[in-house]
């Protein structure tokens, strides 16, 4: 059960946010309640606590302290202009819009920026919301001071974070999530003919969230590592992983069909299996197989203190035994490449763990096992003596900048959420700036902000239903309210990296709870609560659209280009490595290919949503971005390669490589300046198959007794997926073209 929680919530990340945000606001209403201060307090002390505690992103405890304590000034001075300000109307508003820009401006100086910006305007939203006068602002003074120290208790004693202790359980999640993977290639091999789609659809699943797992703890190596070598190591024996795990899983689907499988099967929601997906035949082989991916599953599962032994060292000297031709099983080619497969994730399997849990005892190793053990020593030497590689891009300014462009546009929006919410509510008008607000945060594009408000409205009309039956059962029973109240803060959190809509409904709900303490409950309050909603998602689409709008086209455009020029140097970087040349940080390239492939998922959410009425485009979205990942997968494979080739005897450079990338990257290449401009003159290569370059007698060396083998059906399949690319966004290879 436990490592299922920590496959479902990586880091725990969800889980720690969810209990401390509650823990601060229980200690806050426990203080509170001990110096019996009156309901409106009690509330206001809980959002301050709230606010104080979710605000704050910092992965250092150090500058979590400060942020905090500069924060309890900042929230000081918001409630004290927001009370002042409480009956100068048209004062009040213009610095509530002055407030909000300067909120959103302020995430351009980073997480502390972001974070103080979030305090200040949540708790002039605060002041609003209990209707915060000047007579009452020693008392909420001594609130918020309350709720900062109660904060500051949950956050640095009771729920203390470390990022080394982050990302240890981002490890153990990238374990389960492992096992998880395995179990479903498992059932793969056994799945009947009427079950295969569905397996073959949690495979995806698995795999997606494997690749999820591994880039969150890329992200954490630098702060959870004191050592910058440590850090390398571990990120190179994460993707080697990643790799061997998603490579073990096209070849079982290969050994299910009676042809190759595309790697863009893996990777497309709908793409159907090769074949049919024929069952393997039933014999000795197979249930080998069967036994071998299980013995793969345990030694990913168990922790170092519990993989001693001598039969847990035998099950591992056999799946690493299978890297040695002499020790495959009597069976079909496809399948013998599954147990060439089970080897190498053996291998990787051992290489994790030996990063992350230190020297094992070696008193059981096979001379197979020992040879890979050496390998990975010797690899470990050549990381440690790696340097790294920094690269800075040019930062845009002005109105270019994305945090002056959204300030603008969220202020502007604003003014038309406090004009129309003033024609709905005089008293509740700021539901629709708060609205407003949320819809940009983390957005870039306009068809983002869309989908997001839709998202709010959806969620804030389900909340709303909930409300008013959670209202109903509540009646006046304060304490009832607040215990209500803190679970579904605990869910608000919980679930708000996963479904924005499931976070909206239980805020809504919520402040149904919070309006009935405030003795201000009513049917129309919930109603009201709705056409504010929309009418500040209507005010933050229009002003997206309308005040330096950055459409979803011209975002997706410039992250598809980013993603396309990442593919090109890490490709072209990964294949000079592999011809002789000099070497250069491949994983931190493959890296940064991974980092711009999630921000291209993200930003044609608004395109592949399912309320889309552009039913090709949508189509058209999924594919492009399956087959950017295929391309990903197999630029991650050859970089991780190329890695290998100094270290490795069997691996040797091989210079006609790079005439084979040649091709690729230059195809690459003319897609992204196609995509950045339509009007430019690149064109499409085309010429003999890679695969060609496989034909018997090219290259002398047996199938698998070199590394070039792989490299080229590597660069063949890299070859198929950009050249599908070209297809979908228009540029037409130089075979097709008249002049041709």
């Amino acid at each position: 059960m436990w490592d299922r929680l920590a496959a479902s919530d990586p880091g725990l990340l969800r889980l720690t946010a969810g209990l401390r945000t509650v823990t601060a606001i229980a200690l806050t209403l426990a203080v509170l309640a001990a110096l019996r201060v009156p309901v409106p307090q009690l509330v206001a002390g809980a959002m301050a606590a709230m606010v104080s505690t979710f605000a704050i992103r910092e992965k250092q405890r150090g500058q979590q302290a400060v942020t905090l304590a500069l924060g309890l000034p900042v929230a000081l001075a918001s409630v004290s202009l927001g009370a002042l300000l409480h009956q100068l109307v048209v004062a009040g508003d213009l610095f509530f819009v002055v407030l909000i820009f300067c909120a959103v401006y302020g995430r351009r100086f980073g997480d502390r920026g972001t974070a103080l910006g979030l305090i200040g305007f949540q708790v002039y939203f605060l002041s609003l919301f209990v209707h915060a006068t000047a007579s009452a602002l020693p008392a909420l003074y001594g609130v918020i001071c309350v709720a900062f120290a109660c904060s500051a208790a949950a956050r640095f004693v009771l729920l203390p974070q470390t990022p080394a202790g982050t990302l240890d359980r981002l490890r153990r999640a990238f374990r389960a999530r492992l096992a998880q993977l395995i179990s479903v290639q498992a059932a793969l091999l056994d799945a009947g003919p009427g079950d295969v789609e569905k397996v073959l659809d949690d495979l995806r699943a698995a795999t997606a969230r494997l690749h999820e797992t591994a880039l969150m703890i890329q992200g954490r190596l630098e702060d959870g590592t004191s050592d910058a070598a440590v850090a390398r190591l571990l990120q190179r024996r994460v993707a080697d992983a990643e790799i061997a795990a998603e490579r073990l899983g096209l070849l079982l689907l290969t050994a299910r069909s009676a042809e190759r499988t595309d790697t863009l099967t893996l990777h497309l929601p709908g793409a159907p299996l090769p074949s049919g997906g024929e069952l393997p035949v039933q014999d000795e082989a197979t249930a080998a197989l069967r036994r071998d991916l299980q013995a793969l599953r345990l030694l990913m599962l168990r922790p170092v203190g519990e993989a001693r032994g001598t039969a847990l060292a035998q099950v591992r000297n056999r799946l690493l035994g299978y890297r040695d031709e002499e020790n495959l099983p009597t069976a079909a080619p496809a399948v013998q490449d599954v147990f060439r497969g089970l080897g190498e994730a053996a291998r990787a399997a051992l290489g994790l763990r030996l990063a992350l849990d230190g020297p094992q005892d070696d008193a059981d190793d096979s001379p197979a096992t020992t040879r890979s053990r050496e390998e990975l020593d010797a690899e470990d030497a050549a990381i440690e003596a790696g340097e790294e590689r920094e690269a800075e891009e040019p930062e845009p300014t002005g109105l270019g900048r994305p945090t002056t462009r959204a300030a603008v546009q969220v202020a502007v929006g604003s003014a038309l959420a406090i004009s129309g919410g003033e024609l709905l509510s005089s008293q509740r008008w700021y539901w629709a700036v708060l609205t407003c607000w949320i819809v940009f945060i983390n957005t870039a594009s306009t068809g983002e902000i869309l989908v997001k408000g839709y998202r709010r409205l959806l969620g804030t009309v389900l909340g709303v239903v909930a409300g008013i039956g959670l209202a109903g059962l509540v009646g006046h029973h304060t304490w009832t309210a607040f215990a209500l109240v803190l679970v579904l803060i605990f869910a608000m959190f919980y679930t708000a990296p996963l479904s924005y809509t499931l976070m909206s409904f239980f805020v809504t709900a919520m402040l149904g709870l919070l309006y009935t303490l405030l003795n201000t409950y009513s049917m129309a309050v919930l109603v009201l609560r709705v056409e504010e909603t929309a009418l500040g998602a209507a005010c933050g689409v229009i002003a997206a659209a309308v005040v330096l709008p950055i459409h979803t086209d011209r975002r997706t455009n410039d992250l598809l280009v980013a993603v396309l020029n990442r593919l090109a140097e890490v490709t072209r970087a990964a294949v000079d490595q592999l011809s002789g040349e000099a070497g250069a940080d491949l994983v931190e390239q493959a890296r940064d290919l991974d980092q711009a492939l999630a921000d291209l998922r993200a930003a044609t959410q608004p395109l592949t949503h399912p309320i889309t009425p552009l039913r090709s485009r949508r189509d058209t979205a999924r594919y492009v971005v399956a087959l950017l990942e295929t391309c990903a997968y197999h630029g991650r494979s050859l970089a991780a390669t190329a890695e290998l080739l100094p270290t490795h005897p069997s691996i040797a450079a091989d210079p006609r490589l790079r005439g084979a990338c040649g091709r690729i990257v230059h195809n690459i290449e003319a897609i992204a300046a196609h995509v950045a401009d339509p009007r430019a003159t690149a064109e499409m290569k085309t010429g003999a198959s890679i695969a060609s370059m496989l034909a018997p007698g090219t290259l002398r060396t047996p199938r698998y007794g070199r590394v070039t083998d792989r490299v080229l059906r590597h660069l063949q399949r890299l070859d198929e997926a950009v050249s599908g690319l070209a297809r979908p966004l228009g540029l037409a290879t130089d075979a097709a073209r008249p002049s041709a």
